[in-house]
């Protein structure tokens, strides 16, 4: 039977009994998953389907409309209660923007990204990248970030010595009190973590169900935190391996780095740097071995004071095998890599431009230097390349690159190139806070550290803490609409291949640790001191936040520590050791169940994003494909809730019982991961919520499903 003749038939027999329902908004569905979309990241080409749901016999039409074109869909399949429409379109080179209008008797309204709307949703439609693929591997893959300095010392041998160079007011200093807590200067502290800690300790990170090791900067520098290289070409012989050492530490009155003997030799001597850069290519080997993949933090917006090419510390000026810096000689090979304000200050210039004026962090000047950007270039493919055959790069401020917006794309665009050329299975992912829609149409990032769609409104919601601790916002504290409404808008910037691999965090080095958020205290360690950030601390409300981390679109990326309790404000406090012998052994077991929840089930890994209840500390929501569904249920108040939560808009049956299956349960006395049932009848499930708990349920499929 032709569709027009069945749908009418359908509409005469419920007109003589009176029984056609309401138009229900709610049953109203599309999105751009391969659940409504195939294939989701098409190629140029390409055919591509469009799928649209309706409750059974609710509208009189579906149309997608594409600019001043609008198309009547086709009906497709009727499913559990719901009307699914199709529409075929091939896609050519430029992207492709849609929406779709649907009308019933008098009512017309329209569906975009952001959901149902009243008027016709210009500015947020649908959009698909032909052409534009993220690595199938980063898809929902979980993600463990690794400040080096302090996950793990494993050889002693290379440690930062005490007196061993001078840098930002202070002689480095090594600390001998694994637990000690950072201090408020703490850039030239060092704890001894090294690669070599963190290949020991490759066994736990796979027991906890880690994909992704990504590692802060690990290039030689003079920082524990690296963000200042000094040179990209090698990895830092205090993380890798020092094989010829000596040289005198400088001595108690000396600042000057021309005489920092022992530093000069371990960080200059070509073997040295040579054997570090193999260990490191065995320890990708090592990672890859064990069906795991690693990304490497990349700072090309700007350098250090200490880098061969500026060498305004006096590191390389005399050092075997160097070119003279820039700071040094005016005639250096590298004058053009940095922008000078004094042209006649040499030799020894220090009138360089500094990122946000930071002189210990010299602007890379790449609009006049065509050198400097094919050696970026050339670094770029090289560690994505044998023998290193890294996973990918992580780009610190990535948007502040350059010196326009202009240059800032096309120097991203020839990234991505090279990048991918070199390795077309490697990921680019940006730092970047707000907006970056600009970035993510295809020829640029692949996605970016997920803030805006994900750490932020998940902070304000559960905690009602800025995510530095520097500010408390009751009024967005347990403001489930408010929650809603960021996370809409932020999530309809990216497109699904960007969306699938971001980067989902609760905390990282920049910000303060999520469990010291959950103890609503405003301010930073150098005010309230260390133990502050670990009082009233609340464990409950952190495992809500993980059960959401676990169960939201995207990549879930675990800061280390954050799985055995680790606390801390924000920079540097954020940045403690690893308290190896002293983890929260519950809270670890917690964190390895939820990842398995959250690895094992394709809905989590690839399915639709549905609110389905929300009112004060409250908020439900299902992820779902055809065949799989998953309930998500948080209650942060500190009594009881009582919930009708409305799974049939997940594509559940309305006519008959379905059986859901608790898979993880947290309240505020502890969680469990025992089974137990539920039932839903009619498309309702009734369920009593503990309070400060969150649960995961997942519907058992029926024949009928």
């Amino acid at each position: 039977m032709q569709h027009g003749n069945y749908q009418e038939v359908r509409k005469i027999q419920q007109y003589v009994s009176n029984m056609r329902p309401m138009f229900n908004k709610a049953a109203l569905y599309s999105d751009r998953t391969q659940n409504y979309r195939e294939p989701y990241e098409p190629d140029p080409g390409d055919t591509v389907t469009i799928r649209f749901r309706t409750l059974e016999n609710n509208v009189d039409g579906v149309y997608i409309v594409r600019g001043e074109e609008k198309t009547l869909m086709d009906y497709a399949y009727t499913e559990c209660g719901f009307d699914f429409y199709e529409t075929k379109i091939q896609v050519e080179e430029d992207p492709v923007y849609y929406y779709f209008e649907i009308t019933s008797g008098r009512i017309r309204c329209y569906f975009g990204e952001q959901g149902l709307a009243k008027e016709q949703p210009i500015y947020t439609q649908f959009s698909i990248v032909p052409g534009f693929h993220t690595p199938q591997w980063a898809k929902g893959a979980v993600m463990y970030q690794i400040y080096v300095d302090r996950f793990c010392n494993g050889d002693p041998s290379n440690d930062v010595e005490t007196g061993e160079y001078f840098y930002i007011g202070a002689k480095s200093q090594k600390v001998l009190d694994w637990y000690e807590t950072p201090q408020p200067m703490d850039i030239h502290r060092f704890y001894g973590g090294d690669i070599q800690g963190i290949w020991d300790k490759l066994d736990y990170l796979q027991e906890l169900g880690v994909d992704v090791l990504y590692l802060n900067p690990i290039f030689v520098s003079p920082s524990n935190h690296k963000y200042d290289c000094q040179d990209y070409d090698y990895i830092d012989p205090h993380y890798g391996k020092i094989v010829e050492d000596g040289g005198e530490l400088l001595a108690d009155w000396d600042r000057a780095n021309a005489h920092a003997g022992k530093y000069i030799k371990r960080v200059t001597d070509k073997k040295n740097l040579e054997a570090s850069n193999q260990f490191f290519a065995e320890f990708v080997e090592e990672v890859h071995r064990r069906g795991m993949r690693i990304i490497l933090d990349g700072v090309f917006n700007h350098c250090g004071s200490f880098n061969k090419w500026l060498d305004r510390e006096r590191i390389y000026e005399y050092a075997e095998g160097y070119e003279k810096g820039a700071y040094v000689d005016a005639f250096s090979p590298y004058r053009s890599f940095f922008h000078f304000y004094n042209e006649n200050a040499w030799p020894y210039n220090d009138s360089y431009d500094g990122w946000w004026g930071h002189d210990t962090l010299p602007k890379l000047n790449y609009e006049q230097s065509g050198k400097l950007y094919e050696y970026i270039m050339e670094v770029a493919r090289k560690w994505v390349s044998p023998p290193y055959n890294v996973d990918g790069w992580r780009l610190d401020v990535a948007a502040d690159l350059g010196h326009s917006n202009e240059y800032n794309h096309r120097f991203w665009k020839d990234f991505r190139k090279n990048v991918k050329e070199a390795n077309p299975d490697a990921i680019i992912l940006a730092e970047h806070y707000g907006e970056a829609r600009e970035w993510l149409r295809g020829d640029e990032w692949d996605t970016i550290m997920n803030y805006d769609a994900f750490m932020e409104p998940i902070t304000w919601f559960l905690t009602g803490m800025e995510k530095h601790s520097d500010e408390y916002n009751g009024g967005l504290y347990g403001n489930s609409d408010a929650f809603k409404n960021a996370m809409t808008y932020h999530l309809s910037r990216m497109t699904e291949p960007t969306l699938e691999v971001a980067m989902n965090e609760l905390s990282n080095h920049d910000h303060s640790r999520f469990l010291t958020r959950t103890n609503k205290k405003v301010g930073r360690v150098a005010q309230l001191g260390p133990r502050a950030a670990e009082e009233g601390v609340s464990k409950a409300v952190f495992r809500e936040a993980i059960v959401m981390q676990m169960t939201w679109p995207g990549a879930p990326t675990i800061y280390y520590g954050d799985e055995v309790g680790l606390c801390g404000f924000t920079d540097p406090d954020n940045r403690r050791t690893y308290p190896w012998g002293r983890e929260d052994m519950e809270l670890l077991e917690f964190y390895k169940g939820m990842i398995q929840i959250h690895k094992g089930s394709e809905s989590l890994l690839h399915g639709s994003l549905k609110y389905l209840h929300n009112d004060y500390q409250r908020l439900t929501y299902g992820r779902f494909t055809r065949h799989y569904k998953m309930v998500i249920s948080v209650n942060n108040r500190q009594e009881s809730a009582f919930l009708t939560i409305p799974v049939w808009q997940l594509g559940a049956d309305r006519s008959g019982v379905d059986i859901y299956e608790r898979m993880a349960l947290t309240t505020s006395e502890g969680y469990t991961f025992d089974k137990t049932v539920y039932q839903s009848k009619n498309g309702l499930l009734e369920i009593e919520l503990p309070p400060v708990s969150a649960v995961v349920l997942r519907k058992i499929p029926s024949n009928k499903s």
